[in-house]
């Protein structure tokens, strides 16, 4: 079976049978994670972002009118992209952007890969981020933060290991940037462990450097090109050396089970 045939359900048994059979093994050898916990992740920092996402929603008011407009005419209706994430200790919320895909389904019914499904003013707005903006209102409710580990679906929560389930541990962010220019797509990995960083190091001064990170990050040619671009894949579990991984990463025997299973099932019809 191509991996390309593989539908959702499909892929999240292959996840299922990953985290069953490799995660207790893998969480025996991690390096704990120490969250640090001060006045300033307690208090000021909720503060800080309660004051600048407000003036943020009132200065950029007037683009979210003129990008919904423009959704409007590039994808149509509904001009809103709503989606459960993950947000502190587990507990998840709605994010809030504006479309920047169509609906484009194959024969199965299965959604296309994004990067075939994102329109030209989608891939405009991807660029230059504009399609966060509205973030700003889900820091101001509480559910986010300026800076923090990015949220990501429910669906991730039971592959985590023990070590990167403490990413949650935190409010997620609009970024948490690299601390050094990259020229790739982040691999999961490594944006984990990033994260795992922040959530050990996180201070008043880490946030000050990561802001200045991510107007860096934002500018670099190479990184909005990388950035642009959606071909990291979905996050799948854990190879046997605890590295993260993505569906092109999952061994072909997983692949073979979930296609032995399809064939069982449908002899049995």
């Amino acid at each position: 079976m191509d991996r390309t045939e593989l539908t959702k359900a499909m892929r999240w048994r292959i996840a299922d049978y990953l985290a069953d059979e490799r995660l207790e093994e893998i969480n025996k050898h991690l390096k704990p994670v120490k969250v640090k916990k001060t006045i300033y992740t307690e208090y000021i920092k909720r503060f800080l972002d309660i004051l600048i996402s407000l003036i943020a929603c009132i200065l950029t008011f007037p683009i979210n009118l003129i990008l919904g407009i423009i959704t409007f005419f590039d994808v149509g209706r509904p001009v809103f992209f709503k989606q459960n994430r993950l947000g502190q200790n587990g507990k998840i919320f709605c994010i809030v952007k504006f479309r920047n895909m169509r609906d484009t389904r194959d024969e199965r019914g299965e959604l296309l890969p994004p990067a075939k499904r994102v329109t030209k003013f989608g891939k405009f707005v991807r660029k230059t981020s504009l399609d966060e903006l509205l973030n700003f209102w889900s820091i101001l409710k509480g559910d986010m933060s300026l800076i923090g580990p990015r949220p990501l679906v429910p669906e991730y929560y039971s592959r985590y290991n023990a070590r990167h389930i403490k990413r949650l541990a935190v409010r997620p962010g609009l970024e948490c940037p690299p601390r050094k220019l990259t020229d790739h797509v982040w691999t999961w990995q490594e944006q984990f462990e990033n994260d795992i960083w922040y959530v050990e190091n996180v201070s008043f001064w880490t946030d000050c450097k990561m802001i200045c990170n991510l107007v860096r990050f934002a500018l670099d040619k190479k990184s909005i090109n990388a950035r642009a671009m959606s071909s990291r894949g979905i996050f799948m579990g854990y190879d046997l050396k605890g590295k993260a991984i993505n569906l092109e990463e999952v061994p072909q025997e997983y692949v073979d089970r979930i296609e032995l299973e399809r064939d069982t099932f449908s002899n049995m019809r």
